[in-house]
């Protein structure tokens, strides 16, 4: 296990691109091998849950060639065919690559191990469950094996998927072929995992699949099935909520399809790794961060929202975009911020920024409330417990509540030391807050950020030059 040390910054300044989008390239890399022929993915996140999601593909038939110049994985490194015997990291944790697909009704059968991979782990069986035959299991680490998968199974079962776990709700998760009909399906908790599991599944079922939001979550899949020619469209149920950055609740109704042909997919930057930067620009006395060519997808950038009821300086430059998700340029600057509430209308479009509202709490005057936010438990560690945890080690007042904790800020930071946990978000929220603690932070398990930004340090420190 490693560790590294952040000690208290005077400023923040110049710009960054954020590594390539995690969710984007999941469905990328799944709709790709999905579909007719070839397809270019243009930015794909070379990091360690993104590989994993390569390797599922190519277990299922596909093949996957990575751009000239990048590096292709090979028992567990990456070779580079233009350096024999040595390794080098692909350009900022993006790759170029063409997929050649296996068709929707073509995967081969296989044993699928999706390492931390809970976005691929919950995604897959979608796309598995509805096949005219074949077997599959899908299988993880330690981790994975904890998170529960309950909530897709019901669903796909109702379908009439023939899919098991173990003990009802937890992998290693087993999919036999099934002739699948379609259904309407209310989400009883807002997960962008659920539904797009649902609409994969909804492309080989019989019949019209509707799936309800009572809250909305982001929107990839739909965006990228449409662009591929699915037969995909949204209904929404109500105008948004501006005074609390909600949007409307809705419900997407997928008709079946015979085919997909993405042809060509661009990734855009990752919000929630920009957010980052965002909040130590925020925090840190003096900063000012442009963050270049950032996802804006309207089911992503709840934290924009709160963090500008809280009195965040930021600018969005909206850019014109490569493909169906908007693109833009976010830019920081710190100041003195307020402490908020935050409900579980807003939760969706921010649940994986949620743990640096926290920190961000820590610094704003007066409290910071967070309900409705259970979800945060299911995540890569129980993120509800393990950033209080790690926070009050470090000197907030902060507390944890069924679905959610409160924050009592003015105080900010003293530093100290806070353990990962193996959660990538978590260990990149130690090295923030240990720039704008007063002590400094040691933040052990550090290794995990590369899950999902494995530049995540050298693109930080060098904001600080």
């Amino acid at each position: 296990m490693s560790a590294a040390r952040f000690e208290p910054a005077t400023a923040l300044r110049g710009s960054l691109t954020p590594p390539p989008d995690k969710s984007i390239s999941h469905r990328a890399a799944i709709v790709a091998a999905m579909g007719e022929g070839e397809t270019t993915v243009h930015g794909y996140l070379d990091a360690a849950d993104t590989r994993s999601t390569l390797d599922a593909m190519r277990a299922l038939g596909a093949e996957v060639e990575v751009g000239e110049g990048c590096d292709e994985k090979r028992h567990g490194g990456w070779r580079n065919s233009a350096h024999p015997g040595g390794r080098r990291p692909a350009a900022r944790g993006r790759v170029d690559l063409r997929i050649h697909g296996v068709g929707l009704r073509g995967p081969r059968p296989a044993a699928v191990h999706v390492g931390n991979a809970g976005t691929l782990l919950r995604l897959l069986p979608g796309w598995l469950a509805g096949q005219p035959r074949g077997e599959w299991t899908l299988d993880g680490d330690d981790s994975i094996r904890r998170r529960p998968v309950d909530r897709i199974v019901e669903p796909l079962r109702a379908m009439g998927a023939n899919v098991r776990a173990r003990n009802d709700r937890l992998p290693p998760l087993a999919v036999r072929g099934a002739r699948l009909h379609g259904i309407e399906y209310r989400l009883p908790v807002a997960s962008a995992q659920v539904k797009s599991c649902l609409l994969l599944a909804a492309l080989l079922a019989e019949g019209e699949t509707t799936v309800v939001e009572a809250r909305p979550t982001r929107d990839h899949t739909e965006r990228m099935l449409r662009a591929a020619g699915a037969g995909v469209r949204s209904e929404s149920a109500g105008t948004p909520v501006a005074i609390h950055g909600e949007l409307p609740a809705g419900r997407v109704l997928v008709a079946p399809a015979a085919a997909l042909e993405p042809g060509e997919i661009t990734v855009p930057g990752d919000f929630s790794s920009a957010a980052f930067a965002l909040i130590a620009a925020a925090l840190v006395r003096g900063s000012e961060v442009r963050l270049e060519g950032v996802g804006l997808n309207p089911g992503r950038i709840g934290l924009l929202g709160i963090l500008t009821r809280m009195g965040a300086a930021i600018e969005v430059i909206e850019t014109a975009a490569a493909g169906p998700e908007p693109v833009g340029t976010i830019v920081a600057r710190s100041g003195p911020l307020e402490g908020t509430r935050v409900g579980a209308g807003e939760v969706p479009l921010a649940i994986d920024e949620l743990p640096l509202l926290a920190l961000a709490g820590c610094f704003g005057e007066g409290e910071t409330v967070l309900t409705g936010a259970a979800e945060l438990r299911h995540k890569e560690s129980d993120r509800i417990a393990t950033v209080v945890a790690g926070l009050r080690a470090l000197g907030a007042e902060i507390e944890a509540t069924e679905d959610g904790l409160v924050v009592r800020g003015g105080g900010g930071l003293r530093g100290g030391v806070l353990d990962a946990h193996g959660d990538h978000r978590l260990a990149m929220l130690g090295a923030i807050a240990g720039l704008a603690s007063r002590e400094g932070v040691e933040v052990r398990g550090f290794e995990a950020a590369g899950v999902s930004y494995p530049g995540f340090e050298r693109d930080l420190r060098s904001l600080l030059d």
